[in-house]
């Protein structure tokens, strides 16, 4: 199979969907790897490093153009769209979800879309989004501590406080992995955190590893008025697998925060669990509105591409290789993960949750893959 890897064209996006260990394993096993010119260079990875592991070097336009699967970090941008092709695999993040744009343009180039963070083991697990939630999580107390210094547009609040003056308060939406690195961040720094949740199990395993300046919720309406009035700090931590994150709290919550508190929505990519959010960049992170900072940035883990490359093609490439030596559909047959990551196949949405977003059809993704491999049973007899 030829493997295709672009350089990433969205806004302040300097991660790579592979590391010269990758391409070292996929050209071991008889693979054509294709990676566009400078694409590593943001990740600190130079062409040469490519070459040595055995890739070839090439144009945005020959990775497109001749890769049967295409290895990226965030979901095609509006200028690549025309160049992807029918049939051809694109293997990335993509949350469907918060963009009709997007899913509408992968049904009309009839490609296949295998998007990582809907990639799930039989027990709930997303091995491939995990890594990543783990740097946004981290990510969000970090980025929260700056914006409220008082130069950012923020209170003026040290997180842990300091000797005879109170920590700030930190409130997080979601005890997944985002919230439980967020709160491990946070309750490090010495704030006082909150994590809310309406899994009890989960609040029942957080009470029991957390420090005892956590302390955890039932996450309602009532109980998220109460806390946010107080909150200086809070991270939206919330996902539904697939679909658009839940709105959790409303702009007349936010109306009633502290001037100069900070919202940090880590949810913002599948749409934002927090009313009064939008999708933001790295070069304009923040906006202030009802005199609360928002931060929306869609990539967090862009702006630590080093850490966040590596972190990931730890996981990406071992699945990578099972569709390179297998063929999707086979892989999709023998691997549960893999099936669950198939959201677009061929001009059909064929992962529920998106298609009941957007009002369309659904196609179950086994019989989806199990029609494919029959096609290529019968072209090879024919052949």
């Amino acid at each position: 199979m030829i493997i295709g890897v672009p350089k990433e064209v969205k806004p302040f996006e300097f991660r790579v969907g592979i590391i010269p260990d990758g391409v070292e394993q996929l050209a071991s096993h008889g693979h054509r790897v294709l990676v566009e010119k400078g694409a590593g260079e943001g990740s600190g990875i130079d062409d040469a490093e490519y070459r040595a592991a055995g890739a070839e070097i090439v144009s945005a336009a020959d990775v497109y153009g001749q890769a049967d699967l295409v290895m990226k970090v965030k979901e095609p941008q509006p200028p690549e769209y025309p160049l992807v092709r029918p049939g051809q695999i694109i293997y990335a993040f993509f949350h469907f979800a918060a963009s009709e744009e997007l899913t509408r343009a992968m049904l009309e180039r009839g490609a296949t879309a295998v998007a990582l963070e809907t990639m799930h083991t039989p027990d709930g697990r997303h091995p491939l989004l995990t890594p990543m939630s783990e740097v946004a999580g981290k990510m969000a107390v970090q980025e929260g501590a700056k914006y409220l210094e008082r130069p950012m547009m923020g209170r003026g609040i040290l997180l842990g406080g300091v000797t005879g003056v109170d920590p700030a308060e930190v409130v997080i939406i979601g005890g997944g992995i985002v919230g439980t690195n967020a709160a491990k961040v946070a309750a490090g720094l010495g704030a006082r955190v909150t994590i809310f949740d309406v899994n009890l199990e989960r609040l029942r395993y957080l009470d029991d590893v957390m420090p005892r300046n956590v302390v955890t919720l039932f996450c309602n309406a009532h109980n998220l008025r109460r806390k946010i009035r107080t909150a200086d700090l809070i991270v939206g931590a919330v996902l539904v697998e697939g679909a658009r994150a839940p709105r959790l709290v409303t702009e007349q919550m936010v109306k009633t925060m502290k001037r100069g508190a900070v919202i940090i929505d880590v949810a913002v990519d599948q749409g934002g669990c927090i009313e009064t959010t939008r999708p933001t960049t790295h070069g304009e992170p923040t906006y202030v509105l009802h005199a609360v900072v928002h931060y929306g940035v869609t990539n967090m883990p862009g702006a630590v591409a080093r850490t966040s490359t590596y972190a990931l093609a730890n996981v990406t490439t071992g699945y990578a290789l099972q569709i390179a030596d297998s063929g999707l559909a086979r892989a999709a047959a023998d691997s549960h993960i893999i099936l669950s990551g198939i959201n677009v196949h061929r001009g059909s949405v064929t992962n529920r949750a998106v298609a009941d977003t957007f009002g369309m059809e659904w196609t179950d993704p086994q019989e989806a893959m199990e029609i494919e491999m029959k096609g290529r049973r019968d072209d090879a007899m024919m052949g």
